[in-house]
């Protein structure tokens, strides 16, 4: 065992996300995996554990915390040019070989990450929040769902505050999971990183948990946003985009798709980058099977009007982008185009969600 992982597992809390099995064992409720845990041993997040029959989750530390637009998370839909305080710990529930937050996801697994942490407290976390003029708090860097006790204690506060509250998460959720979050949260980001199964076991998960959480996190009412790393030759296929696109399109319509460029990092250094002309051909596929608001990231400057939000209903940009900086913001506070006054669905103002 690792000196960080001794470290940080001093810093934990007994967690309720669980159900007691035969032998001292409990079953974790925190992700897809649902992990039955001997006493003594650790889920495959490597953060939660059993000792004498009772699962202990993260609480208390961060790895990091920073101010960072929100649409870097991306929300695209959410208060634009506005800032979103994020906060991760360590840890995660997959295993990419692409992985591009890394040194916090997999400081557990690999020690050339070599990630340090801090105590803080969420008073700590939400005076650093208000100060730095945030809009929204944020869990992130690493996979909120492991530590969500921890995210739920701070976003009560935030919403106390007055702050939105969201997760950047791999969706890799439980229905139990999700109700806990549910009366605190607001905006979820779901990576759906591919539509084969066969991939996702590559990746240390499944597919089916994820599209379950997708439906689920969309029924709850709670905004979401979806995003798609581009992997040439990994999951740009025309027939699979074809699927996920439609997939999120048979959830709503209006579910911003985020077809993001790969370039190569971690454990995949020898494939190529993702092209402005790959990011175009998966919006082409997405708009193709129904999705109104499909945008390219990570080439700024480089997909002409792809990082806009263009209006469904007269065709007028109504927010302009280059990168993570807004340059034109047109939205109305009600949330409509002022052109034509379509509705635009997201959440246009700082009104958290009632508990």
């Amino acid at each position: 065992m690792s000196s960080l992982q001794n470290v940080i597992d001093e810093w934990v809390r007994p967690s309720k996300l669980c159900e007691p099995l035969e032998g001292g064992r409990v079953r974790c409720l925190a992700c897809g995996h649902r992990c039955p845990i001997f006493d003594g041993q650790r889920g495959i997040c490597k953060v939660r554990y059993n000792r004498n029959g009772r699962l202990y989750a993260p609480y208390g530390y961060v790895a990091a915390d920073h101010a960072d637009p929100i649409e870097k998370k991306p929300f695209f839909h959410v208060l634009p040019g506005g800032l979103a305080f994020s906060f991760g710990m360590l840890g995660c529930d997959l295993h990419c070989g692409y992985c591009q937050n890394w040194l916090s996801s997999q400081a557990l697994r690999d020690p050339a990450a070599g990630t340090g942490v801090r105590q803080a407290s969420p008073e700590d976390l939400i005076e650093r929040a208000l100060a730095s003029g945030a809009d929204a708090v944020v869990s992130t860097y690493n996979e909120p769902l492991i530590s969500v006790e921890w995210a739920v204690e701070v976003f009560r506060l935030a919403r106390g505050a007055g702050l939105l509250t969201g997760v950047v998460s791999n969706g890799n959720a439980t229905p139990e999971v999700l109700e806990f979050l549910r009366p605190w949260l607001d905006l979820f980001k779901v990576d759906l990183k591919s539509f084969d199964r066969g991939r996702y076991r590559e990746l240390g998960g499944r597919l089916a948990p994820i599209l379950d959480s997708i439906r689920r996190i969309h029924r709850m009412g709670l905004w979401i946003e979806v995003v798609t790393l581009l992997v040439p030759d990994f999951n740009d296929s025309e027939d699979e985009l074809g699927r996920l696109a439609g997939f999120l399109a048979s959830v709503s319509p209006d579910i911003p798709w985020h077809v993001t460029a790969f370039h190569p990092d971690y454990k995949m250094t020898g494939g190529r980058a993702t092209r402005p002309d790959d990011l175009h051909r998966a919006a082409e596929i997405g708009q193709r099977e129904g999705l109104r608001f499909v945008y390219r990231g990570n080439r700024p400057g480089e997909v002409g009007s792809g990082e806009d939000t263009i209006c469904p209903g007269c065709g007028a940009t109504v927010i302009r982008r280059s990168g993570f900086r807004v340059l034109e913001q047109r939205v109305t506070a009600g949330g409509a185009c002022p052109d034509c006054r379509a509705r635009l669905p997201g959440r246009w103002c700082r009104i958290p969600l009632p508990v």
